[in-house]
């Protein structure tokens, strides 16, 4: 969503989806206790919408499994993100995006941690700040225009 302006990665490198995760007995099982894994938060972020391309952000390795950290029994969940491009503007609105998909997907016991990969973007520690900083989050998703945004990039496309 660039305003008509010139995109700033024009032809990102697509990478390819990985497999969809293979449901078991246990899986659907509501009387076993089944703790919340990183395959589960990577398959909350993988489609998002990346904001500038019509493509997921695990299609543009922006996020990956690799990179989700969890610990069911302390309540925590740790997602790196990395940019496409050192200078990426919309850095902010990718974490932005991955936060809010975990907030709405979690129970509410999840300290949930995004951060931007370490050395992969030029403005890290101001990225990293305004995601980590819990009243900066809540008055972005009291602007309007910003939440419809994020909540395009959480629309689930056709794959």
């Amino acid at each position: 969503m660039s305003g008509g302006s010139q995109l700033e990665n024009a032809n990102p490198v697509i990478f390819q989806r990985s497999g969809e995760r293979q449901l078991t007995a246990a899986d659907e099982d509501e009387d076993v206790h089944d703790p919340i894994d990183d395959r589960e938060i990577f398959d909350l972020i993988r489609s998002i919408s990346d904001p500038e391309h019509p493509l997921s952000l695990e299609e543009l390795n922006v996020v990956e499994q690799v990179r989700v950290q969890v610990n069911d029994a302390e309540s925590t969940v740790s997602v790196e993100f990395t940019p496409t491009i050192p200078h990426c503007s919309m850095a902010t609105l990718i974490g932005l995006s991955i936060k809010v998909k975990l907030l709405r997907s979690l129970p509410n016991r999840f300290k949930i941690d995004v951060h931007i990969t370490p050395g992969t973007h030029a403005s890290e520690a101001a990225v990293n700040k305004q995601l980590a900083d819990k009243e900066r989050v809540a008055a972005a998703l009291e602007n309007s225009s910003l939440l419809e945004v994020v909540n395009q990039c959480l629309t689930t496309r056709s794959v």
